[in-house]
């Protein structure tokens, strides 16, 4: 069954934030990379500034995640309050992954298609018909 997480997203200081969450809820950070992991690609290099970025990282607080990254000069969209969190589901299977994504992304846009990733999780992003941002993971590792 599928499950819900916050994510949120930052202007550079995404770092931050969670080393101030994790003082405030304790634990550790199951995933942390920035974006200078991405390989490059014909398809997609990081800009210099952006390197040194958060891309990804995740707090678990209870039986929930508190996920985050930050936004990159790549992103044509401001942050501001409101766009700047996405609903994260993680799925038991590609299968339901597929399932949630499609029936989400029916009247709205998809931002990045289903596909596997370079981290090892199959993913996607869409923005619904209402305007709220989704976040469609599964971990074949069960990392996020």
């Amino acid at each position: 069954m599928a499950t819900t997480n916050t994510y949120l997203t930052f202007d550079g200081n995404c770092e931050q934030a969670f080393n101030f969450y994790k003082s405030v809820f304790g634990g550790e950070f199951m995933y942390l990379a920035k974006f200078d992991s991405i390989p490059d690609s014909p398809e997609f290099t990081v800009p210099a500034e952006d390197k040194n970025k958060i891309m990804h990282v995740s707090l678990p607080i209870g039986k929930s995640i508190l996920m985050g990254s930050d936004n990159t000069c790549s992103n044509p969209a401001p942050l501001v309050q409101g766009n700047n969190f996405s609903v994260s589901i993680s799925t038991d299977s590609q299968k339901e992954a597929d399932d949630l994504f499609a029936k989400m992304a029916v009247g709205g846009t998809v931002i990045m298609p289903i596909a596997d990733m370079f981290w090892g999780d199959y993913f996607g992003m869409v923005l619904d018909k209402f305007g709220i941002q989704w976040m469609v993971n599964f971990s074949r590792d069960g990392q996020y």
